[in-house]
């Protein structure tokens, strides 16, 4: 997983999964709600640069 991500993307997914657990702990409906807008994002983010590869050929 540290290939793929780094450091920097390690720390990032684990402040996500804390900032959520801090939201969970508050009210869990709102804490699913942003797990799935977070996710929608990420797929969001994967196909842009799905494109992006293979329009530059890489993919």
């Amino acid at each position: 997983m540290r290939d793929t991500l780094g450091l920097e993307g390690i720390a990032g997914v684990l402040v996500v999964f804390v900032a959520v657990g801090i939201i969970a702990v508050r009210d869990p409906v709102i804490a699913g709600a942003v797990l799935l807008l977070i996710a929608g994002l990420a797929l969001i983010a994967k196909g842009l640069v799905d494109t992006a590869m293979r329009s530059f050929g890489l993919k």
